[in-house]
């Protein structure tokens, strides 16, 4: 394991995710001392890995083990990421969305540690067809957007000279509990015999949790970066394309997605982001959607219809039922 001369004390919350579980490896095997915050799932991380399970939503609850553990950095990964959950839990989405990173930030700012937040692409309305840089206004056309962009605000406020807020794109790779990710997601709903629908005019820039993860530690390393940066993956690609290249990593029909157009107004279309100025700061590059499926595997609740649906022709595989308005 690397050993860094200057290793740092990492506090990881939503250390259960996608983004958190792999933001925990990355700052393991780059030589921190790493505490892990998760709530219900425990993690899967190696022993050196100090865990807290603890509820966020209780704010003040989580200030007296941050003062005792006296972090270096904070990295926040926990979130009501969906905006459809947001929409149904609204209360609970602002006390993990705008509620947790505003109080971070605060201990953080007080400890002279680092807060580095995660936040989204969906703080823009994707009306444009240029990226976005970091300095364009934001313009969220949803709640969960709108929760997002407050908490970015909070953050620089209270967090001083040493608050990061990140802005990334949709994360791919194998989560923690097997059902978060793109091509989890999508070999669910076929295994379950529906028929997503995957819109031709979403065009979005997906990036792998290891990567994203590997910036998030890596701007912690460095002090000097702080304010707002966009990072995500090294091309731009439609909800559509990105089904069907999901497929063929999987050798299933391209005719069980249906394309189709998205005219709803709360649904950002084109969303992409200029990558400087982090892009020329960071030794971490972005990465190609076909080099992250390289790592996919299978759910293991899809894995028996998996292993039916390879042994049979495609001629005779059953075609999944049309489930109108069901995307991913």
């Amino acid at each position: 394991m690397l050993r860094l001369k200057n290793a740092m004390k990492i506090i990881v919350t939503g250390a259960s995710g996608l983004v958190g579980h792999a933001t925990v490896q990355v700052a393991l095997k780059r030589g921190h001392d790493v505490v892990a915050f998760y709530h219900n799932r425990k993690p899967d991380v190696p022993p050196s890995v100090r865990l807290q399970q603890m509820d966020l939503t209780t704010i003040e609850g989580i200030v007296p083990i941050l003062l005792h553990e006296f972090p270096d950095a904070i990295i926040n990964a926990a979130a009501v990421s969906n905006p459809a959950a947001v929409d149904a839990q609204p209360d609970l989405a602002e006390k993990l969305n705008v509620a947790l990173p505003r109080r971070l930030a605060q201990v953080a700012h007080h400890l002279s540690g680092r807060l580095i937040h995660i936040s989204t692409d969906m703080v823009f309305d994707g009306s444009q067809q240029q990226p976005y840089s970091s300095t364009d206004t934001p313009h969220p056309l949803n709640l969960y957007g709108q929760m997002k962009l407050l908490a970015e605000r909070e953050v620089l406020q209270h967090g001083g000279k040493s608050a990061t807020v990140l802005r990334i794109a949709i994360v791919t790779g194998n989560s923690p509990s097997t059902t978060r990710s793109l091509h989890e997601k999508l070999l669910a709903c076929l295994a379950n015999g529906e028929k997503p629908t995957l819109y031709t005019n979403e065009i979005r820039q997906p990036n792998s949790a290891d990567n994203v993860a590997a910036v998030l530690v890596e701007l912690c390393e460095r002090s000097h970066l702080s304010g707002i940066f966009h990072w995500a993956g090294a091309e731009p690609i439609s909800r559509y394309a990105m089904g069907l290249r999901i497929l063929k990593r999987f050798s299933l029909p391209e005719d069980w997605i249906t394309p189709a157009e998205d005219d709803n107004p709360k649904r950002p279309h084109h969303l992409t982001f200029n990558l400087e100025p982090l892009l020329s700061k960071l030794k971490t590059r972005p990465t190609f959607f076909a080099d992250q499926l390289e790592d996919a595997r299978i759910p293991p609740v899809c894995q028996t219809w998996y292993a039916n649906m390879l042994n049979l022709s495609e001629a005779t595989m059953p075609p999944p039922r049309l489930i109108k308005g069901r995307d991913f």
